[in-house]
Order: C-alpha cells, then sequence, then structure tokens
C-alpha cells in the first residue's frame, strides 16, 4: 500500500488573492465549475492536466517563521534569470540571491505573503548529460 499527494495546501490571510497570483505565476486554472471567487475561504487552482492541484485555505493568524516546506520552481521556457524578472513584475519580492558566477544557484522570493519559494535554472540552460549519444 503506498499514497500519493493530492494536492498541495497554503495556509493563507486571502485564498482568493493568493490563488490568484499563484496561477498567473504557475500557469494554472480554477475549476470552471467551481470558480474561486472574493471572499470563498478555500480556492483550489490546477495545472492544464488536471494532475498538480495546489489549494489555498484561509486561516486567522499570519505567517510568522519560515516556511518548513517551500515549492522550487523550473522555469521551462525562459531562462532563471528572465522567469524571476517575471515572478517579481507579478508582484513578488526578492528574499535571497543564490546565483553562482558559474550559472548555477537560484533565487529565492517571496509570494504577496510572504511564502518562500526558489527559482532554478530553467530546462534550457541546463546541461544536456547526453549530448555525447548523439550523432
Amino acid at each position: 500500500m503506498t499514497s500519493r499527494i493530492s494536492h498541495t495546501t497554503i495556509d493563507s490571510r486571502n485564498a482568493y488573492a493568493q490563488s490568484a497570483w499563484w496561477a498567473q505565476v504557475l500557469d494554472m486554472k480554477e475549476d470552471p465549475a467551481d470558480p474561486n471567487l472574493p471572499g470563498h475561504e478555500e480556492c483550489m487552482i490546477f495545472s492544464p492536466d488536471g494532475r498538480q492541484r495546489v489549494l489555498f485555505i484561509e486561516v486567522p493568524e499570519g505567517k510568522e517563521i519560515k516556511n518548513r516546506i517551500h515549492f522550487d520552481l523550473r522555469p521551462l521556457d525562459l531562462s532563471r534569470d528572465d522567469e524571476v524578472d517575471r515572478v517579481l513584475a507579478l508582484g513578488a519580492t526578492e528574499f535571497a540571491d543564490h546565483r553562482r558566477p558559474d550559472g548555477g544557484g537560484w533565487v529565492t522570493l517571496t509570494d504577496p505573503e510572504g511564502n518562500e519559494f526558489c527559482i532554478l535554472r530553467g530546462d534550457l540552460e541546463l546541461p544536456d548529460h547526453y549530448a555525447h549519444l548523439v550523432i
């Protein structure tokens, strides 16, 4: 017997605002049959294939300490630095810059409610460890 993760739940002060913000960052959508609306205490967003889900639930207390769990995001079609710029323009805040001179590393940002997340190098920037096999 095993289990799988059904969805990731994030405590929020404003579930609707957080779901709308993260939907932009992750290119996720709400369920059109059960739309997220201002004032909803629970708001879920879904990946295009519906397999990844993030649920935002309103709680009365605010965030006080560093997250014990966080997202590490890998851009699919942008560089890490271009994705950092895109997400900053959406309202994220830079928390810590761990980029290295060799092009490695990551940037830690916070969402509008102060939750930390990281942006790694993009898929396009990763070395192809199997390039030597291509003729």
